[in-house]
């Protein structure tokens, strides 16, 4: 068995915990990443204020939707989270720069993410 497949042991009540998260996530960065890749015009018009270009759209949504398979499968959980946390970090950079908008939906999404991370992490050596 190797390292990273060594993880630390859970009970019962957090290994549920921890489906229901990951299925959460991935529903909504599922619909969300499919929504910037399929053009949706609410975003076209958030991705124009940000400034960076459309491409940067197709990029967030590839990468929303490449955590979210990475958050379905069990030893790639922890690192479909951190990949979504980061999703999360841009969002909340952008929500208080450009967009102005809400923050609290993206401070939701990234402590449940950081949750996903504390709950799926490799065990250490010791």
């Amino acid at each position: 068995m190797t390292e990273a497949s060594i993880t630390l042991p859970r009970s019962r009540p957090i290994r549920i915990g921890t489906w229901v998260l990951r299925i959460l996530l991935a529903l909504v960065f599922g619909a969300a990443g499919s929504a910037k890749l399929a053009g949706v015009a609410m975003l076209v018009t958030e991705f124009d204020k940000i400034g960076l270009g459309q491409w940067f759209r197709y990029v967030t949504g590839a990468t929303e939707l490449i955590g979210t398979v990475l958050v379905l499968i069990p030893g790639t959980t922890f690192y479909g989270a951190i990949v979504l946390l980061c999703v999360c970090g841009g969002a909340l950079i952008a929500q208080i720069g450009p967009l102005r908008g809400d923050v609290i939906h993206v401070l939701v999404l990234g402590a449940l993410n950081a949750l996903t991370i504390w709950w799926t992490r490799p065990a250490s050596r010791g």
